[in-house]
């Protein structure tokens, strides 16, 4: 499976190509939104200071070009761990990091402004989630891998895994602390401080819980190094929109 950047579409979006299969997947980008600086323009993050009307407009445009409306939005909390929670209905879902559903009138997103979205795909289940550091080094990557595989009860060998925009080892300075949580080959050495890579840290884990190496697909796109694509934390120092990543199952047939 091949992630394009399609800047053609309104608003501008990662995409599958062929966008056809299990479930519609997509990454957002920070384009096409009504959304005024600093959070120009596809602002989706009620957690900001942005104009609720602004991001609510937002979110509309963007679950459109997904295939879906705000009534069958479900959102995790998020608070930087590893709980995953079954979505049986639209809404916030609180205390958790991670949905999966078995649903197919539920659009499952996840927020972020450098963390990494993660999106799984299985035979009668999709899944989201929003993995920062802590969440990787906690085995957030792994624990959804597994709440996918129980709920479609199937073996990781038939799920796909999707990683979005996030910041990567090009710009990602930890400290030294932070660095010795993870494996050493997801940490590139810098001066002054050494620099984590998310997505090869997740990757790492979903390989160690079984998912083969073909089954793993990554858009590549590293927030920080993108302020025309992408909201950035660490980049715009905190005063930025927010991404989403959504999963939604599509009808068997």
């Amino acid at each position: 499976m091949i992630w394009k950047l399609d800047s053609s579409s309104a608003p501008p979006h990662w995409r599958l190509d062929p966008p056809d299969g299990p479930a519609r997947l997509a990454f957002s980008t920070r384009r096409g939104g009504v959304s005024e600086p600093p959070f120009d323009s596809l602002n989706l993050g009620r957690s900001t200071v942005d104009e609720p009307d602004r991001v609510a407009e937002n979110r509309a445009r963007f679950l459109a070009a997904c295939g879906a409306r705000p009534g069958q939005l479900a959102t995790a909390g998020q608070v930087h761990g590893a709980r995953v929670v079954e979505a049986v209905a639209p809404g916030h879902h609180p205390e958790c990091d991670a949905l999966v559903t078995a649903r197919t009138d539920l659009a499952l997103a996840v927020t972020t402004a450098d963390c990494m979205a993660i999106l799984y795909v299985a035979p009668g289940a999709v899944a989201a989630a929003h993995a920062g550091w802590r969440g990787v080094a906690a085995g957030l990557p792994a624990a959804t891998l597994a709440a996918v595989c129980a709920r479609a009860g199937c073996a990781p060998e038939w799920v796909e895994v999707h990683f979005g925009p996030c910041i990567r080892g090009c710009c990602y300075e930890v400290g030294d602390d932070v660095a010795a949580r993870f494996p050493a080959e997801s940490i590139r050495p810098g001066d002054p401080r050494p620099r984590l890579d998310l997505p090869t840290a997740a990757r790492i884990a979903l390989r160690s819980a079984g998912l083969p190496p073909a089954r793993l697909h990554d858009t590549g796109a590293c927030t920080s190094c993108e302020p025309y694509w992408y909201f950035s934390h660490r980049r715009d120092a905190g005063r930025t929109g927010r991404l989403w990543g959504v999963a939604l199952r599509r009808e068997p047939g």
